[in-house]
C-alpha cells in the first residue's frame, strides 16, 4: 500500500501521495495542493522542494556521496575520459566500444567555430568577463544553426546540437582568454584528444610546438568529470526552467552559464585565490586570518572550506587532492600564494575546530589551486567549471523535453499593497 500523508487545513484532511526514489528519498506530492484547498506552499529558494524526478545524479551530502547514473565519481574520476562520462550523463549508460569512437569522432568533427564569430570576439573589449562573452557566444551559436531552435525535431537533429555544443564550447572558452589576453586565436587539432585540445587553444602560441604534459591533462580530465553534474543546482534548475519553455538547447545553456557566473554558485574557487591573496598582501599571518575565521563575530569566512550540501566531506574534493598534489610536484611552481594554499590546507584538516564543524577543504579550494598552478587567470575559473558542467547542464534539459514537463511556473505570496484607485497625475 502507498504510503500517504495528510495535510489538515481549515478542519478539512487532504491525502497527499508520498513517493520515493530508486535511493529511498521520500517525497510528498503537493502537486494538486493548490487545486483541492487553494493553498500553496512557500519554500523561499526551494530549500526543500523537489521541482522534478530525475534520474541523472544521486547525491547524498550526509554521507558524501555522489553518483552520475549510478557510477561512483570516484570510480569514473580515476578511470573514465570526460567525454565518455559526458556520454553517460546524456544518454543513460556508458557507451561501448563502438558508440564512444563515433561520438569523439563527431565531436572532433565539429570543434570549428564559425569564423564570423571572430568578428563578435574581437569586438569585446580586453577587460570583457569571460563569462560574460560565453554566455552571449552560446547563445549566439543559435543563429548559426536556426534550425536548431525548434527543440521538438527529431532525435538526430538534437543530437547533432548536443554534439555542436559539447565540440565549440572548448573553443569558445579558450578564445575568451585568448582575446583577454589579447593573444593570436589558436584553431583545434583533430589530432588532439578533448582536454588536450583545450589545453592547446588556451596556452599555445603559432611559433613553437605545442606539448601537453600528462599530469596536466589527467588534472584537467578530472576537473571536469568532478564538474560534469550536481543534481538540482542553480545553474540545473536555470537550464530546465528556461528550457520548459520550449527555448532551445543553446539559448537555455546560455541561462546556465550565467547562473553559473554567480559568486555564490560557479565563482567559488575565484574567491578562494581572492582570499589566499588577502592573507598575502596582509603578510601571509596565516594566526591572525585563522583566529578570524574561528571568530563568529567577525565577517571573515573561509572560502573553498565545507559545503553546503556535503555535511562531512566533499568526495570530489578527496579525489583532487591528489590532482592538486601531482600539478604543483610536476610544475615546482614558486607561488607564495599556493604556499598559504597548503599552509592553511594543513591546519584545517587538523584544526578540532575545523574538524568538528566539517571545514574541510572542498572541490573549489583544490581546483583554485590547479587553476593558479597552470596560470589560468581568476576571472577564467568560471569558465572552466562551465566547461566541465556542460554535459550535466545538456542532460538535464534533455531528461525534462523527453518527459514532456510543463512550463516552470512557481506561485507566491502576495505581500503588496490592497487595491486602491489611480490618481491622474496632476492631483497628486
Amino acid at each position: 500500500m502507498s504510503e500517504i500523508a495528510n495535510i489538515t487545513l481549515e478542519g478539512k484532511t487532504y491525502e497527499c501521495p508520498v513517493i520515493t526514489g530508486s535511493e529511498n528519498e521520500k517525497a510528498i506530492d503537493i502537486s494538486k495542493l493548490r487545486a483541492q484547498t487553494g493553498y500553496i506552499t512557500i519554500d523561499t529558494g526551494f530549500k526543500n522542494t523537489g521541482s522534478t524526478k530525475s534520474g541523472i545524479t544521486f547525491l547524498d551530502g550526509e554521507k558524501g556521496i555522489l553518483r552520475y547514473r549510478g557510477y561512483p565519481i570516484e570510480q569514473l574520476a580515476d578511470q573514465a575520459e570526460f567525454l565518455e562520462v559526458a556520454y553517460l550523463l546524456v544518454y543513460g549508460n556508458l557507451p561501448s566500444k563502438e558508440e564512444f569512437l563515433a561520438f569523439k569522432e563527431s565531436i572532433t568533427h565539429h570543434t570549428l567555430v564559425h569564423e564570423d564569430m571572430r568578428q563578435f570576439l574581437e569586438a569585446y573589449p580586453a577587460k570583457a568577463h569571460p563569462m560574460g562573452i560565453m554566455a552571449a557566444s552560446l547563445c549566439t551559436l543559435s543563429t548559426f544553426y536556426p534550425e536548431s531552435q525548434d527543440p521538438t525535431r527529431p532525435t538526430e537533429a538534437i543530437d547533432l546540437t548536443i554534439h555542436r555544443l559539447i565540440a565549440k564550447t572548448p573553443t569558445l572558452a579558450a578564445w575568451a582568454y585568448k582575446n583577454a589576453m589579447r593573444h593570436p586565436l589558436m584553431y583545434p587539432l583533430n589530432k588532439f584528444d578533448y582536454c588536450e585540445n583545450f589545453l592547446y587553444m588556451m596556452f599555445a602560441n603559432p611559433s613553437e610546438k605545442y606539448y601537453a604534459d600528462p599530469v596536466i591533462v589527467n588534472a584537467l580530465n578530472k576537473l571536469l568529470i568532478l564538474h560534469a553534474d550536481h543534481e538540482q543546482n542553480c545553474s540545473a534548475s536555470t537550464v530546465r526552467i528556461v528550457g520548459s519553455s520550449q527555448a532551445n538547447l543553446y539559448a537555455s545553456i546560455s541561462a546556465g552559464v550565467s547562473a553559473l557566473w554567480g559568486p555564490l554558485h560557479g565563482g567559488a574557487n575565484q574567491a578562494v585565490i581572492e582570499m589566499l591573496e588577502a592573507i598575502k598582501n596582509d603578510g601571509g599571518k596565516l594566526d591572525k586570518w585563522i583566529q578570524k575565521a574561528k571568530d563568529k563575530n567577525d565577517p571573515f569566512r573561509l572560502m573553498g572550506f565545507g559545503h553546503r550540501v556535503y555535511k562531512n566531506f566533499d568526495p570530489r574534493a578527496k579525489i583532487i587532492k591528489k590532482a592538486a598534489d601531482d600539478v604543483l610536484n610536476k610544475l615546482g611552481v614558486v607561488d607564495p600564494v599556493l604556499d598559504i594554499a597548503k599552509q592553511l590546507e594543513e591546519v584545517a584538516l587538523s584544526d578540532q575546530y575545523f574538524v568538528d564543524r566539517g571545514l574541510y577543504p572542498n572541490v573549489d579550494f583544490y581546483s583554485g589551486i590547479i587553476y593558479r598552478a597552470l596560470g589560468i587567470p581568476t576571472e577564467m575559473f568560471t569558465v572552466m567549471f562551465a566547461l566541465g558542467r556542460l554535459p550535466g547542464w545538456i542532460a538535464q534539459w534533455k531528461e525534462m523535453m523527453e518527459e514532456g514537463q510543463p512550463i516552470g511556473r512557481p506561485r507566491q505570496v502576495y505581500t503588496g499593497e490592497n487595491e486602491r484607485d489611480y490618481i491622474p497625475l496632476e492631483k497628486r
